[in-house]
């Protein structure tokens, strides 16, 4: 069954079937839900209802068979009156924690949003001393991760739809910015960081499409840092001889649902690559393709892949080739609705990232090099390569244009 909710006009759904049937495959005996003063964002995006005021303590807990229990304070007894359940209601810590004990009655494996060691900081949202109380009452508390990935990055077709129409976008976007740059460099001696950024942006509200801050546009010193935003005072000039990388990324307008599309691409103005870029741009690009490729494999075996191991086929490439140093960032990240989403992450660096790379998912795959002038580099620059992935039933395909070459501006 849906249960539909309906705030102030709008509407939204809790696939509660779904749920519990996910929490079955799990074998869990139920899933936990617990919000203070809008901690949890994921609770209220997966339950569909509004946070709001949030001054007291709630819980919410949807066993894998059987109905859903809601434990609130007095004076905001309303909290979850827009989801399906009894309501218990407490005032005092006592009351609490002995109808919060009462509620789990015959429930043991509990999934609530926390992660062993922080491990996955994007979930690890329940405070220690919640996961103790739990504890207290003999519940074995386990990370929802692999649940959230499941009703949060799992795409519909409609939203598959809009990545691919802001691909096609925004791949003639980038391509028009490269051309910009050149035109602009032959025709005054130089261009900027910043008047590429605002040429992009113009193009970017002319078709459609939205971005956040950004796109980046980098030159020279400046693609080392995997980071660098240009502003109009600390823009730098872009001229004959400068290597340059774009990050760019946009999605649908007026569609809430629109999924973004994340790309990075890296070029040379009215010059050849010198052969340590040449050295260095095709040791990202293999190592992107590494990744693309045991992800492949995987969905075309029908095999489970973590993000993890993603990232490690990257990241060995690179290894291999003498410069982990350099790669200092994950390999990938979730796309949704959000432009860093929370499903999987191509992460075995800044986090041992467990969650599956689940079917009808989107996520970046990014490698980078990055040589700064602080670390004593002659040729400071840096080198990011990213396309992004849709995975589905038996395949994972890149979504848009495949750079494997340096630009030539």
């Amino acid at each position: 069954m849906q249960n539909t909710i309906t705030e102030a006009g709008s509407a939204t759904t809790m696939d509660l079937a779904a749920i519990q049937s996910a929490l079955r495959e799990n074998n869990l005996d139920g899933w936990l839900f617990y919000d203070h003063h809008n901690r949890d964002h994921l609770a209220y995006r997966i339950l569909g209802i509004p946070g709001g005021h949030i001054t007291r303590r709630w819980y919410y807990f949807i066993p894998a068979q059987g109905e859903p229990k809601k434990l609130v304070h007095r004076i905001e007894s309303h909290k979850l009156d827009l989801l399906p359940g009894p309501k218990t209601e407490y005032s005092s810590w006592q009351e609490l924690e002995s109808k919060l004990e009462s509620m789990l009655t015959g429930a043991t494996k509990i999934a609530m949003q926390y992660s062993p060691r922080n491990a996955i900081m994007y979930i690890s949202l329940v405070d220690a001393g919640t996961v103790e109380l739990l504890r207290s009452f003999k519940k074995d508390i386990v990370s929802s991760a692999d649940l959230v990935s499941h009703f949060e990055a799992v795409l519909t077709e409609a939203q598959i739809a809009t990545h691919y129409e802001a691909q096609r976008r925004l791949d003639d976007i980038l391509a028009e910015g490269w051309r910009e740059i050149g035109t602009r460099v032959r025709a005054n001696g130089s261009t900027d960081e910043f008047t590429i950024v605002e040429f992009l942006q113009r193009a970017i509200a002319q078709a459609g499409m939205i971005t956040e801050h950004g796109p980046n546009v980098s030159v020279g010193p400046n693609s080392a840092d995997s980071h660098y935003e240009p502003t109009r005072a600390s823009s730098k000039p872009i001229r004959r001889g400068d290597f340059v990388l774009i990050d760019i990324w946009a999605k649908l307008a007026n569609n809430p649902q629109a999924i973004w599309y994340d790309i990075t691409w890296t070029g040379v103005v009215d010059r050849e690559p010198t052969d340590r870029e040449h050295l260095i741009f095709n040791t990202v690009r293999d190592a992107r393709d590494a990744s693309i490729a045991v992800i492949q494999q995987a969905f075309a075996a029908n095999t489970p892949i973590a993000g993890w191991q993603a990232d490690d086929a990257s990241r060995a490439i690179i290894r291999s080739a003498g410069f982990a140093d350099f790669f200092t960032h994950r390999t990938g990240h979730n796309i949704a609705t959000e432009l860093h989403g929370n499903g999987a992450h191509l992460d075995n660096l800044e986090t041992h990232d467990t969650r599956l790379i689940l079917p009808n998912t989107c996520f970046s795959v990014e490698p980078g090099l990055y040589f700064s002038s602080a670390d004593g580099h002659s040729e400071a620059f840096g080198v990011r390569n990213e396309v992004n992935m849709i995975t589905r039933p038996g395949r994972a395909d890149v979504t848009g244009r495949i750079q494997n070459e340096l630009v030539r501006i």
